[in-house]
């Protein structure tokens, strides 16, 4: 079943949720479960922050994070193809400027990917979109770093 691409022509790949599953349509965002999925990953991340000395004072918010947890929820669920609620309200998302008030090293970089890593695991994702997944959180935690003192 291959899909037909703009202009009448026809992509002879064809992504599928399985090795003889059906086709895999729709977002990313729609695929792994919409809002109620990016909810728990950033709920169960932000209990990994909850516990880290290192991190947990970048989050003026503490304790109780709950804007930090919206935050980062509505950006994900924008980024991969849900709602466009976080620029609605927030503007262009400017990971990089919005980050510049903290210092971002490399040990808090490899902090953030430790509790991050902890909570896709949680979600139990297929083998693939775990890996989607992973591939951008990798690629932008790396890209928050602004200074390599400790």
């Amino acid at each position: 079943m291959s899909g037909e691409l703009p202009g009448g022509q026809v992509n002879p790949v064809t992504l599928r949720v399985s090795e003889h599953g059906e086709a895999a349509l729709g977002s990313f965002y729609e695929k792994i479960g919409g809002r109620p999925t990016f909810e728990r990953l950033v709920r169960a991340f932000y209990d990994g922050i909850r516990t880290d000395e290192v991190l947990l004072p970048m989050y003026p918010e503490q304790p109780d994070l709950e804007g930090a947890i919206q935050r980062l929820t509505g950006f994900l669920e924008q980024y991969w193809g849900g709602p466009g609620t976080y620029s609605e309200q927030r503007g262009h998302p400017r990971l990089r400027a919005r980050h510049l008030p903290f210092s971002v090293n490399p040990d808090a970089r490899d902090r953030w990917l430790l509790h991050m890593r902890a909570a896709v695991d949680s979600l139990e994702l297929s083998a693939l979109d775990d890996a989607t997944l992973w591939d951008y959180l990798d690629r932008a935690a790396h890209a928050m770093v602004n200074t390599f003192d400790a």
